[in-house]
């Protein structure tokens, strides 16, 4: 087992308003926690890891293949591997949770 203590983790402002942190990286997945301010936004990407993922706190917009999908707190919600995809905080509130990716995430572009 490898413990991988919070303090040691770099939170990374990836865009404006949105706070990324890498958690833990195993062999098979990688888990991220996210911060959305209010009114903040991460472009439409993609890559190749599924992306799972689970919303603590507020509710999250996503844009997938043009549709709109509103996930809130306690939801979840998988994205492929490959598909673009948008993520957008319309609240007034915070919004936060966790992202897991397989294959992992090891060296995420935001982290540059």
């Amino acid at each position: 087992m490898e413990e991988v203590p919070h303090a040691s983790r770099e939170t990374v402002e990836a865009v404006e308003g949105v706070h990324l942190t890498q958690l833990a990286v195993g062999e098979q997945m990688s888990v991220q926690h996210f911060h959305f301010e209010p009114g903040a936004s991460v472009p439409e990407h993609s890559h190749p890891h599924e992306q799972v993922g689970f919303v603590a706190s507020g509710t999250l917009t996503f844009t997938v293949d043009g549709e709109e999908y509103v996930v809130g707190s306690g939801d979840s919600y998988t994205i492929p591997g490959d598909e673009a995809h948008a993520a957008r905080n319309e609240g007034e509130e915070p919004v936060s949770g966790i992202d897991v990716f397989s294959p992992p995430r090891a060296n995420p572009d935001w982290r540059d």
